[in-house]
Order: structure tokens, then C-alpha cells, then sequence
């Protein structure tokens, strides 16, 4: 016999743990179902332990460059081992919090893998043995993406790494090979050349980071390219063969084909949702061909009852859109409220060094709109704060409107790029004009004070 419970929330990231605790602290009786770690993928393999890891790669960059400050140090050493250690602490740090807010919250956390086996019951194979089936007229699916690896002849026999194994390394890659130029590929190639290795990254598209204006994605590629990394952008891998230690990588690129030779190879081919073990049908839960859950505005999928949220939906795969996705789900169950995914805002940092962060549109997706824009754009190089400090590569670039002077979007390729993006963001959701920080006061010496310089040219 099935239990019967009030809610069942499938996966604890940061959609479903926050979403189990405020049915259980509303009186509802809930169960948590969580077959790895709580926290999902960002307190695990995402944000949490890559973000720790690149603040270690920016600290031996500064390091090398400490001459440039006038301070001397001696060689710039890097133990792998105690990076590791710093980002296993950090994710343990979070992981038992998660973990103790839902206990806290009266939740029932269940351990295991779960499958539906009818329109709202599902079995758990628990995962210390044994099989529990479990009820109930509500139930948000928030399962997650893991990484995908391509269709490439040679790699199923090769010990590669994904965005999750690479973070365990024992010893410094000698030559790291990336497959992918997204955000992926780039932090964890510009984090490992940082390091100490080698690294060379191969990209299918014409520029890194495909969804950016050409000339961000052009300022990404200098800067990496300064950094000494190798970049192949309209290039495909052909085959892939070797073993431990010693990897080769067959390249068509525009200049005929070539071998790369490799130590390692990191596939940042992108994710796919963990949908393929759920038993979607017999829910009758739909699914589009890459097997993410179809939903509508409100998170509703096509079963009554049964709701989405996070990456196994598709669509933006961040972290702070998760937790959107528990809100909106929180104020339309809980608190009789009517919120939906329309017209929200998808701001997201790269944390490559210097920091991308990017809101709203770029200036490539509001022509093609056929909207009417003014576009800003300032080099670092003329932000003082930056050059102080010195780290003046990248640019600031926004969209405006050229008929009512809102802000439509922005890019900020920069010192702490990602915090001066949401300023900019800030100014979006207010409804502020550009003029509002064209002309305001704002401290000096501040990057918030090249907000005047930006936008002064318009």
C-alpha cells in the first residue's frame, strides 16, 4: 500500500528544499525525495564548490602579478589537494545547512531514487535497500540536468571528465583539453590554466559564448587568449582516442584537420535533464525531444496536480532562477497568489576573471526585434576604480530604448562585472530612464561611477 501524503517534492535543489519546508511549516504532510545530495547541483557540483575553486585560480593569478603592485613574492606555487579540500569544506558548510533547514521545517526527507508508476504515485528505491511507494494530490518535480556527453567517436573508451569529476583531481592537469565554449568550459579552462596547466579550448560556433553580442564575445576571447589559453572557435572535434595521461583530439577546424594532444579532456558539452528515469507517461507528464518538462507560465505541467521547477524544465539553467521558480510556485499553491515566469528578468554572471554579467537584452536580440535602440559602451580602461586597482580589461555595454530611454539590457565585462550588472538590473525594475544614471551621484572612486561615463555619450 502506497503512503498517502499531502505534497511530494521529487529533488532538493534550491527549488524543491525551500518549497518541501513551507508546505511542511504551512501544516501540509510532506516528503522531500533526494536520490544523491541535498542542496542539487549548485550547493554540490555547480555554484558552490566551482565558484570556491576559481577564487583560489583568482588569488594565484594576483600572485603572479604581484610585481605589478610593487610587492615581491617568491614562485607561485598551487596545491591542488588543499583547493579541493577549501571547496569540499565549502560544500559541506552548505550542504548540512540545507539539510538542517529541512529538518527544522518537519519535512520528511526520503533517500532514493524515485519513478512514477501511476498519475500520482511514485516508488522510491531507497538507497539503503528496499522499495516505498508514496501518494499524494500534489507534486513538484524539481529532478535537475546532469552533463551531457556528445556523440564522438573514441570518447566512451576515454577516462574524460565532466564538470563534476574535474573538481576531484588528484594532480594538475599538464594540458588540459576543453570540448565547449560555454560558461562551463571558459571558468573551468581559465580556473586550470590559472592553476598552473595548459589548457586549449575547442568551439563549435564561430565565437565563445554563443548567446553574446559578437564584441563581448570577442573581449571573452582576447582575454583568454592574454591569459595563454588556446582557443579553436569553428571547430569540431571528429574523434577522440588514448588513456590516462595522454588524450588526442581529432579537430576539423577552418584550417583543415588537426590533432590536439592532451593530458586530460574536460567535456562542457552542455546538460540534459534527468528526466529519463522518472517514468514520465504513466503520470502523464509530457516531455519536449530533449526530454525536458514541458510546463506552462505558472510551472503547471500537462498532469493535474504535478508541477516543475529548475533545470529539468529547461530554458535558463541557473540557480537563482530555481529559487524564482520555488516562489512562484509558493505564492500560487500557499498563498492563493496568481505569479508566473512572464516577462521575468534572466540576469546571470559568467565567473570567468574578469566577471561577464549579463541582463535583459543584448543588442543583436533587440534588433532582430526590430526595436528602436541606443547602444553605450565604455572600455575599463576608462574606469578609474579599475585602473587604481589594476585590472582594467573588458567593457560595459547597454541597450537602450531610443524612444522612452529605458534600459533594455546590459553587459558588463569587467572588474566585479556581475554586481555592477545588477545595478543595472536594479534600474530595469524600477523603470529608471538611463538618464537617472547618467546624472546621479554616486561615490568616488566607485565602478557605480562609471554608470555616468556610460551613459554619457547618449
Amino acid at each position: 500500500m502506497a503512503d498517502t501524503l499531502d505534497v511530494i517534492v521529487i529533488g532538493a535543489g534550491q527549488a524543491g528544499g525551500p518549497l518541501a519546508g513551507a508546505f511542511a511549516k504551512a501544516g501540509r504532510r510532506t516528503a522531500l525525495l533526494e536520490r544523491a545530495h541535498v542542496g542539487g547541483t549548485c550547493i554540490n557540483v555547480g555554484c558552490t564548490p566551482t565558484k570556491t575553486m576559481v577564487a583560489s585560480g583568482r588569488v594565484a593569478y594576483l600572485a603572479r602579478r604581484a610585481a605589478d603592485y610593487g610587492v615581491a613574492t617568491g614562485p607561485v606555487q598551487v596545491d591542488l589537494a588543499a583547493v579541493r579540500r577549501r571547496k569540499d569544506e565549502m560544500v559541506e558548510l552548505w550542504r548540512s545547512g540545507s539539510e538542517a533547514s529541512i529538518a527544522k521545517a518537519g519535512v520528511e526527507l526520503v533517500r532514493g531514487e524515485a519513478r512514477f508508476i501511476g498519475p500520482k504515485t511514485l516508488a522510491v528505491r531507497l538507497s539503503d535497500g528496499g522499495e516505498r511507494e508514496l501518494t499524494a494530490e500534489t507534486i513538484i518535480i524539481n529532478a535537475g540536468a546532469r552533463p551531457a556527453a556528445p556523440d564522438l567517436p573514441g570518447l566512451s573508451e576515454l577516462p574524460f571528465l565532466d564538470s563534476t569529476s574535474v573538481m576531484e583531481l588528484d594532480a594538475m592537469p599538464e594540458h588540459l583539453l576543453v570540448l565547449g565554449g560555454g560558461y562551463i568550459g571558459l571558468e573551468f579552462g581559465q580556473l586550470f590554466r590559472r592553476l598552473g596547466a595548459q589548457v586549449s579550448i575547442v568551439q563549435r560556433g564561430p565565437r565563445l559564448l554563443a548567446r553574446e553580442d559578437g564584441d563581448i564575445a570577442d573581449a571573452v576571447a582576447d582575454i583568454l587568449r592574454e591569459d595563454g589559453i588556446t582557443l579553436l572557435l569553428e571547430s569540431v572535434a571528429r574523434r577522440a582516442a588514448g588513456g590516462p595521461g595522454a588524450i588526442s583530439l581529432t579537430v576539423a577546424t577552418p584550417d583543415g584537420e588537426r590533432t590536439l594532444h592532451g593530458s586530460h579532456l574536460l567535456v562542457a558539452a552542455g546538460r540534459t535533464p534527468n528526466s529519463d528515469s522518472l517514468n514520465l507517461a504513466a503520470a502523464g507528464v509530457n516531455t519536449d525531444k530533449s526530454g525536458n518538462i514541458v510546463a506552462n507560465e505558472r510551472l503547471e505541467t500537462s498532469a493535474p496536480g504535478i508541477y516543475v521547477a529548475g533545470d529539468i524544465k529547461g530554458g535558463p539553467a541557473f540557480t537563482h532562477i530555481s529559487y524564482d521558480d520555488y516562489r512562484i510556485l509558493k505564492a500560487n499553491l500557499l498563498d492563493g497568489g496568481q505569479a508566473s515566469t512572464a516577462g521575468r528578468l534572466v540576469p546571470y554572471t559568467v565567473f570567468i576573471d574578469p566577471q561577464l554579467g549579463r541582463v535583459g537584452l543584448s543588442e543583436e536580440e533587440a534588433r532582430k526585434q526590430g526595436r528602436p535602440i541606443k547602444v553605450a559602451k565604455l572600455p575599463m580602461s576608462s574606469v578609474a576604480r579599475a585602473l587604481e586597482v589594476g585590472e582594467a580589461r573588458g567593457l560595459m555595454k547597454a541597450v537602450v530604448d531610443a524612444e522612452t530611454d529605458k534600459i533594455l539590457g546590459a553587459a558588463v565585462l569587467g572588474l566585479e562585472g556581475g554586481e555592477v550588472m545588477s545595478m543595472l538590473q536594479l534600474a530595469m525594475m524600477g523603470g529608471l530612464p538611463y538618464t537617472a544614471l547618467r546624472d546621479g551621484v554616486f561615490a568616488h572612486p566607485t565602478l557605480a561611477e562609471s554608470l555616468n561615463n556610460l551613459f554619457a555619450e547618449l
